[in-house]
């Protein structure tokens, strides 16, 4: 049995120590979720799969409903990871093309398992504190997407007279694609339609994809 319990004479700060057994128990809650169900999964199912006791996990989650809780909060980190930027100069058109490549990637959808995130995404319906994260989901990913573009457009590298606007255009294209593509089986299907929605998304922001060059050439504008 492996215990979650650590002495006090370890030199760890309680608070990294809790957020290091959170995260544990997050990751786990969310494999069985996925296996399982969400409706099966358990804080007792959870325990038997980490090897501890059940009292160990509800002594960092009491409910079920702060596990959910907190693994939307973890859904959000995760998206958000795609944002981040490692030049000192800030955003690049690089940067914003990435992100756009991102978007529309397996690698943005397998971020969180379609299954758990609708179903999280049924019960925003029913659960105000739940709808309320989603929301700050949603519009975080959005901002930070606007941001992006206004970095680019202050340094003259693109030219989108709206960027809030541009990015909501593009989440509703990311949003919708998703959605519909999960029904989709055909992976040629699949590959050929998130391909058409990305280039929707350039087309928002004006950006035009130059084969032949090898590279990104700036062009049109977005109406308000």
């Amino acid at each position: 049995m492996i215990s979650l319990a650590v002495s006090d004479n370890i030199d760890m700060g309680r608070k990294s120590l809790k957020e290091i057994r959170q995260l544990e128990i997050i990751k786990t809650f969310y494999k069985v979720a996925k296996k399982e169900g969400y409706e099966h999964a358990s804080i007792a199912k959870i325990a038997k799969v980490m090897d501890v006791n059940p009292s160990l996990v509800s002594h960092y989650f009491e409910t079920k409903e702060d596990l959910t809780y907190a693994l939307i909060d973890y859904i959000l980190e995760r998206y958000l990871l795609i944002y981040t930027i490692n030049t000192k100069e800030g955003v690049t058109l690089a940067d914003l093309q990435k992100t756009i490549e991102m978007l529309f990637s397996k690698k943005w959808n397998l971020l969180f398992d379609d299954g758990l995130f609708y179903t999280f995404y049924a019960l925003a319906f029913r659960e105000k504190k739940i709808k309320a994260k989603y929301k700050t989901i949603l519009d975080s990913l959005r901002l930070a997407l606007a941001s992006m573009i206004e970095q680019c457009n202050e340094k003259h590298l693109i030219n989108v007279p709206a960027p809030k606007a541009a990015a909501d255009l593009i989440f509703v294209l990311v949003d919708g694609a998703y959605f519909y593509l999960s029904l989709e089986s055909d992976k040629k299907a699949y590959a050929e339609r998130l391909e058409y929605y990305k280039n929707k998304a350039y087309e928002i922001l004006g950006i035009d994809l130059s084969i032949s060059s090898g590279g990104i050439s700036s062009g049109g504008t977005l109406s308000s």
